[in-house]
């Protein structure tokens, strides 16, 4: 599947709200964890039934809710009924090719972002999608698969470390958006070291693999801004809106988070830059050696013009030609057509172009 668009070919027609999934086929079930909280205490468990989570919107408590599967549609509907969610945000949930978005709902506020990691045996850069809700003390994340880049934020919780414990929803939302980031700079850095080193190899020896290797850089920097680019848009809304869920406190560090983010992308710029004049360079190089190969061949072309003259004359078959008659004719000739090519040697050296 393309990772530049999920084909959805198969939803044209439906109801607007039908939730269908639209991704990777995923075969693991669907699991619910759930970390409860506050300043003096944490419940961590695992939640097996959907309808569990109808308590958690009215606790006292922060609920944090992660869900690993958007695959299994029944149940993603199931959570959106307990959690009051529209028809249309539980679409977007299971449609996994959703760009980076917000939407401000009644009670709560819907966010989709992507989420990046880097697959070291492909060397490609892989997207999963991240659908964030966040309510009046509790917030609700699904995911594509299992894994992520949430585990320093629950060893925090854990620990109790930070302020992620004595703050709000709001502030957990943020430590979300916080973590998806930087892993977009551990991506970055990556793709940083391998423009670096088709660099240094284009710039030691130009080989035919250099261009593949630019073009497949290119297009997973084209992929990365792909992700990106929109994040910068949602969070300049959340930094400047008035929505009650977000502290005015946390508005700080939702700034900070747009700052990195305006970070990505400048970096990921520069990257498409370098990249671009990385082709410019090895273009470049590849048309000077093919230059030098034609300018030797000329030269060897030139130096033989006047020798194929000599011989083209005395191989003409005409009966009285005084130098055939000469019993040193061939040992002259073939000193005058060696004197002729020695001096456009010469002659070459000195105008610089050999």
């Amino acid at each position: 599947m393309p990772r530049f668009l999920r084909r959805s070919a198969h939803t044209a027609g439906l109801m607007p709200g039908s939730p269908v999934h639209v991704g990777v086929p995923a075969d693991h079930p669907l699991r619910m964890m759930l970390f409860d909280y506050d300043a003096e205490r944490l419940d961590e468990r695992e939640l097996e039934d959907p309808h569990a989570c109808a308590s958690l919107t009215t606790s006292p408590s922060v609920s944090w809710i992660n869900v690993d599967g958007v695959h299994d549609t029944a149940r993603i509907g199931q959570i959106g009924e307990q959690f009051g969610l529209h028809p249309l945000v539980v679409e977007d949930i299971a449609h996994t090719g959703q760009r980076p978005k917000l939407e401000e709902y009644d009670g709560y506020l819907f966010l989709v972002l992507r989420m990046l990691r880097w697959n070291e045996q492909k060397e490609e850069v892989e997207d999963e999608q991240i659908s964030v809700i966040l309510g009046a003390g509790w917030v609700l994340s699904l995911q594509e698969r299992p894994g992520d880049v949430f585990e320093p934020l629950r060893e925090r919780l854990r620990t109790g470390r930070g302020r992620v414990r004595s703050s709000g929803a709001g502030y957990l939302a943020y430590a979300l958006i916080d973590s998806i980031v930087d892993q977009y700079f551990a991506v970055l850095e990556r793709l940083g070291d391998l423009v670096e080193e088709v660099g240094e190899g284009i710039a030691s020896d130009p080989k035919p693999q250099a261009a593949e290797a630019i073009r497949r850089l290119k297009r997973e920097l084209l992929f990365v801004r792909k992700s990106v680019w929109p994040l910068r848009e949602v969070l300049n809304v959340l930094q400047r809106d008035d929505s009650p869920l977000f502290a005015s406190a946390t508005r700080v560090f939702l700034r900070d988070a747009y700052d990195h983010v305006i970070q990505v992308i400048d970096t990921v710029e520069t990257y498409r830059d370098m990249i671009s004049g990385q082709l410019d360079v090895y273009m470049s190089s590849v048309s000077n050696r093919m230059n030098e190969v034609m300018k030797v061949l000329t030269m060897i072309a030139t130096i033989f013009i006047p020798l194929s003259f000599f011989a083209g004359v005395y191989g003409m078959n005409f009966l009285h030609m005084p130098e055939l008659q000469w019993r040193y004719g061939y040992y002259g000739i073939l000193s005058v057509m060696g004197a002729v090519a020695v001096g456009m040697v010469f002659y070459f050296r000195r105008k610089g172009w050999l």
